[in-house]
């Protein structure tokens, strides 16, 4: 706002100048004046105070003052006004045609022939000057706007890019969030409830069933900060943590579940294959724990020529299952994972229990 009030000060203390100088060019011109040269001079200052918003009119109004040699200066002033408005290469044309000959031809009287060639060299200066010099303030105000423009896309297509950054790594924390997390908790959450029922210990029983309580709370919790995550975030798959093959006895072992594993697949497999058949093999897990408890939990991993094939397949459960949150993203993020390596994903439960998660993925993937 100041910066604007400065740039008006400047234009009214710069047109009350050039006004001024008009005044001075007028004395200096004419010492002795006539009533009709003093009005047309009058006229012609008062134009040059509305050149800004009215070149052409300011231009009209001084030429009066030119024709009969009243004032030089508040001429090309005006001339200089409209070529900074003025696009338009035919109108500016007519403009210094009509001053070059006002300037010529003074009082409309020929200069003498000895003069006439600096007569015309002076008319063309002073003609074709000021429409120049406004021509290059012109376009460099639009050059100034089109640089001010390119870089406000360019800022904006920098916020955009930050943006998309922020999205797609929300949507990683979120899946891994899912992935690691929510499977140690849920796994909490399963050892403190059998350690709720089997132990003889009333206090082991009463701090088994807080454990389990806080874990199912924190399942909860952690399932609608995933949902937020993903709400924020695109699909993509993150490079942290990255487990491997080597890792699936572990994880079947520490599962907690009576599990079998089954694989011929070697470690050569490239990471987003590794990471997908263990984030598969994880999230079948955790879903026999939740869903079937007690249930006998087959798990196979097996490699052809052309692709990977992960089951995890869980017979009807024994027990009665435990109630835990669940926002259904696992299986969501599992078919996504498996789409981005052209691979696909069935589930599919019986009325009994039994569930069977399968995961197909090719051999090679665009990281391979």
């Amino acid at each position: 706002m100041a910066a604007v009030t400065r740039t008006r000060w400047f234009a009214v203390v710069t047109d009350l100048a050039l006004a001024g100088a008009a005044v001075v060019d007028v004395v200096v011109l004419l010492p002795e004046w006539t009533p009709f040269e003093v009005a047309l001079a009058a006229i012609a200052v008062l134009g040059l105070l509305v050149r800004r918003r009215l070149p052409w009119v300011a231009f009209a109004l001084v030429l009066p003052g030119l024709v009969v040699d009243a004032m030089t200066i508040a001429a090309p002033i005006a001339l200089y006004s409209v070529a900074v408005r003025e696009r338009r290469l035919p109108p500016l044309v007519a403009a210094g045609a009509v001053t070059f000959a006002c300037f010529l031809l003074p009082d409309w009287q020929l200069p003498e022939l000895d003069y006439l060639a600096p007569s015309l060299l002076y008319a063309l200066l002073y003609a074709a000057t000021p429409i120049a010099l406004g021509a290059l303030v012109r376009t460099r105000r639009e050059l100034s706007d089109r640089v001010a423009d390119l870089s406000a896309a360019r800022e904006a297509e920098r916020r955009r890019d930050e943006q998309d950054v922020l999205r797609r790594e929300r949507a990683r924390l979120s899946r891994e969030m899912h992935d690691v997390v929510s499977h140690q908790v849920s796994l909490i959450a399963v050892q403190a409830g059998a350690l709720q029922v089997s132990s003889p210990d009333p206090a082991a029983r009463t701090a088994a069933g807080v454990i389990r309580s806080l874990a199912v709370r924190t399942l909860d919790e952690l399932r609608q900060m995933v949902g937020v995550l993903r709400a924020e975030g695109a699909p993509t798959g993150g490079d942290k943590p990255q487990p491997t093959l080597d890792d699936l006895p572990r994880l079947v072992a520490d599962s907690g579940l009576p599990a079998e594993l089954v694989t011929d697949v070697t470690d050569d497999l490239a990471p987003p294959l590794q990471r997908a058949v263990y984030r598969t093999i994880q999230e079948g897990l955790t879903n026999a724990r939740k869903h079937a408890p007690g249930a006998a939990v087959r798990v196979s991993v097996r490699t052809s020529t052309t692709t990977i094939d992960v089951v995890v397949e869980n017979d009807p459960p024994t027990g009665a299952a435990l109630i835990l949150p669940s926002g259904g993203a696992g299986l969501r993020g599992l078919r996504e994972r498996a789409e981005l390596l052209g691979g696909r994903l069935t589930a599919a439960g019986g009325p009994d229990g039994a569930f069977r998660l399968a995961v197909s993925l090719p051999r090679r993937t665009p990281e391979s």
